[in-house]
C-alpha cells in the first residue's frame, strides 16, 4: 500500500506579550468577575443602602461628585450619591457650594464637603430613615449616616462645618 504518514494535532504557540498586559488584563477580569459573583452571592437581595450598612468598607471608595455620571460620591457637605441614589444626610444643614450667598459660605461649604468624603470612606456605616418623611422635595433620600452608633452628621455639627436640621435653611453668611 505505501507510506504510513502519522498525522499529529499541531501545536498552537500563543504570541507572548513583552509588557504583561495580556496577563494584567487577565487577572483584572477574573478578580472583578470573582468579587461581584461574591458580592451577589453574600448580598443576595439585600437593598443596596442595607448593603452598604452591612459591609467592612464601602463599596467604592467616594470622592467629590464631577460629570452627570454619579454612583459613588459626594455633592456637598450634606448631600451624597449611594449607589446611584441621591441621598439628603437629613439630620444636618451645612453651607451651599453651587450657589453660595458669600465668600465664607463658599469656603465652609467646601471644608464640610472634603470633610463628608473623608467621613464615608473612613468605614462602614448605616443609612437610618428619617422619621415621617421618606423623600424631600427634590426627591431625595431623607437618611441619617450611622457609624458605632454616632451620626456622621452630628461629626460635622461638632466641628462647625454644619448645624442641626431644624426644619428649615437658616443663613450661612
Amino acid at each position: 500500500m505505501g507510506d504510513v504518514l502519522k498525522f499529529q494535532k499541531p501545536q498552537v504557540q500563543q504570541a507572548k506579550s513583552t509588557d504583561g498586559f495580556g496577563k494584567t488584563l487577565l487577572a483584572a477580569t477574573v478578580i472583578a468577575f470573582g468579587g461581584g459573583c461574591a458580592g451577589y452571592y453574600l448580598l443576595e437581595d439585600i437593598p443596596l443602602a442595607k448593603a452598604a450598612a452591612t459591609t467592612a468598607k464601602p463599596l467604592t471608595a467616594y470622592g467629590v461628585c464631577s460629570g452627570s455620571v454619579r454612583y459613588h460620591c459626594v455633592v456637598d457637605g450634606d448631600t451624597l450619591w449611594i449607589g446611584g441614589q441621591k441621598i439628603r444626610v437629613a439630620d444636618i444643614d451645612t453651607p451651599e457650594v453651587s450657589e453660595p450667598r458669600c465668600a465664607s459660605e463658599l469656603a465652609l461649604g467646601n471644608r464640610a464637603t472634603a470633610r463628608l468624603v473623608e467621613l464615608v470612606n473612613e468605614g462602614p456605616f448605616e443609612l437610618k430613615a428619617w422619621p415621617g418623611r421618606d423623600e424631600d422635595k427634590y426627591g431625595r433620600k431623607l437618611r441619617v449616616l450611622i457609624r458605632d452608633g454616632r451620626s456622621l452628621g452630628d461629626i460635622l455639627v461638632f466641628e462647625g462645618l454644619a448645624r442641626t436640621w431644624t426644619g428649615r435653611r437658616q443663613p450661612w453668611c
